[in-house]
């Protein structure tokens, strides 16, 4: 059973995993795409990776491609996932909105 988006703040693993998963990825192409789009400043490890990954399919936010070719597991992100995701830039959005009028007031 899929979990609902509700109000969960996700981990930075989490986001960017599922951001990553816009199109069928593995887990090493996972890996890749995070490094690159965080300019370094996120590496995930392996164990990380595939916990996450594990997580995330019994959640229903992402589920292997079937069909997928060759030794490597494909994933991609699923509807339920995609709701989490945009929950998730919509409080991103307000946390930095939030600050950002809190710190411009206290700097006048």
């Amino acid at each position: 059973m899929a979990q609902s988006a509700g109000s969960i703040a996700l981990t930075e693993a989490v986001y960017y995993i599922l951001l990553s998963l816009q199109i069928p990825r593995h887990g090493y192409g996972i890996m890749q795409f995070v490094q690159e789009l965080s300019h370094d400043r996120v590496q995930l490890a392996a164990g990380t990776l595939y916990g996450a990954l594990s997580s995330l399919v019994e959640k229903g936010w992402i589920e292997a491609v079937e069909g997928a070719s060759g030794r490597k597991k494909e994933y991609v992100i699923t509807i339920d996932g995609q709701s989490v995701l945009e929950a998730e830039l919509v409080r991103l959005e307000e946390l930095v909105a939030n600050g950002k009028q809190w710190i411009g007031a206290n700097r006048s």
